[in-house]
């Protein structure tokens, strides 16, 4: 594809309303703790529970997701969007920068996040320039709250309709 057309198809992808998630494990061994921030998560099964996110090949976080046994999958809220701007970030100091704690399997997780699903890794799936890391779901905690969202390069409020 040509400069123009990868442009044109980054902007067709953005006009996907996304929820916002930032993705944690830890390198090999139980070391220290990584994480990155992606839109591109998705449930796949609920027999078995699987849910899926993708990663760059060129993220620098990639080699430890791809050899992690467990991973974790912070849904954010509305109200995160200085930890999601952190977690895009190439900062070496992510996880100074902000709170977490250690969930089950050893796997960082964000306290206040809508939701945090505690993973072990399924399956790995080279796609292009990224790789689709699928993970059982072994855990999760939810709370309520409005949504962290993102839609042609920028964070959207989502409220909830009011009943009639």
């Amino acid at each position: 594809m040509s400069d123009p057309d990868h442009r044109a198809l980054r902007d067709a992808f953005g006009r996907f309303a996304t929820g916002v998630t930032v993705v944690t494990t830890r390198d090999a061994g139980g070391g220290a703790p990584r994480g990155f921030t992606a839109n591109s998560f998705s449930s796949v099964s609920l027999d078995p529970p699987l849910a899926l996110i993708c990663i760059g090949s060129n993220v620098y976080s990639a080699p430890a997701f791809k050899a992690a046994p467990h991973f974790g999958i912070n849904i954010l809220c509305a109200d995160q969007k200085d930890v999601s701007a952190i977690f895009a970030s190439h900062a070496d100091d992510k996880f100074e920068q902000t709170d977490w704690y250690e969930g089950a399997h050893g796997v960082p997780l964000l306290p206040g996040s809508l939701a945090t699903l505690v993973c072990a890794q399924h399956r790995l799936v080279e796609a292009g320039d990224h790789v689709i890391l699928i993970g059982e779901v072994l855990e999760t905690q939810t709370r309520d709250a409005p949504p962290l969202a993102y839609h042609r390069g920028k964070y959207v409020s989502i409220a909830p309709r009011q009943a009639d």
